[in-house]
């Protein structure tokens, strides 16, 4: 990936930390918030949650793109006449935060550590759900990700922010240019699924959330391609670690080699 030309980005990247000893990059959907806002759209207001599942399904054996499995999520949902506004309503009331959050990212504010969402979602409906769960902290978080098309007949889709690549968003490329900094950060990635699998191996410390039953096709992804990743239930156990690593307690690759927060 390092070699490969980056895919033209369609959307602006918010400035570099570029004085920072640490950077906290996550995806949004089930990693902070406790239950997908697409797979919700999708299994809730387009075509359900089987079709969805094997379309995950098919990501991960290589069968389809994610740029292509997930602009067809969300058609469906467009597709059944449910405008935008309609659906960030229905996300504003069905979508929790996760349980440890808050007190993760008081704890990177306290240790001037920046937290960025990096995520395959829609700009304007991450941002209306976020202010309304952690209120006027939002506003100090980025939030790198796709945006919205919306059509003169009131219909909308996705706007891919790396149309080229057969991720949409290409995750890697929210890291890489930390690593061609002089004076590079310790990089912190959080993910659970498919979208984070273009980012899973550039992070220094990879965590992986963990769930139905302990597993989640990121996990299977980094367990076949031999990437090392800490699984965590919540951030109230990822804090625990993040905490040792940054006070001096323990180093990345002993964290890693525990593999569980």
């Amino acid at each position: 990936m390092t070699s490969e030309a980056a895919p033209e980005s369609t959307l602006p990247y918010p400035p570099l930390h570029t004085d920072k000893k640490f950077v906290v990059l996550s995806d949004w959907d089930g990693t902070i918030t406790t239950r997908d806002s697409n797979d919700y759209m999708t299994d809730e207001l387009g075509y359900g949650p089987q079709k969805r599942r094997q379309g995950n399904l098919d990501i991960l054996a290589g069968k389809v793109t994610f740029r292509d499995a997930f602009r067809e999520m969300l058609e469906s949902i467009s597709g059944n006449g449910h405008n935008f506004e309609f659906c960030k309503e229905e996300l504003k009331k069905n979508i929790t935060l996760d349980g440890g959050f808050k007190d993760f990212h008081k704890y990177c504010k306290e240790q001037d550590i920046p937290v960025v969402i990096i995520s395959s979602g829609m700009e304007p409906s991450i941002r209306a759900v976020l202010s309304k769960l952690i209120g006027d902290d939002a506003k100090e978080i980025d939030i790198v990700s796709n945006n919205v098309d919306i059509h003169p007949d009131g219909t909308w889709s996705i706007k891919y922010r790396h149309p080229t690549s057969g991720f949409g968003h290409d995750k890697s490329q929210a890291i890489l240019p930390y690593r061609r900094l002089p004076n590079p950060p310790l990089i912190f990635f959080f993910g659970d699924g498919v979208s984070d699998m273009s980012a899973a191996r550039h992070a220094d410390v990879l965590f992986v959330k963990c769930k139905d039953g302990g597993d989640n096709d990121l996990a299977a992804y980094c367990r076949r391609e031999g990437i090392p990743h800490i699984l965590f239930a919540d951030f109230s156990h990822a804090r625990v670690v993040v905490a040792d690593i940054v006070e001096g307690r323990t180093t990345a690759a002993e964290a890693l080699a525990k593999g569980k927060a």
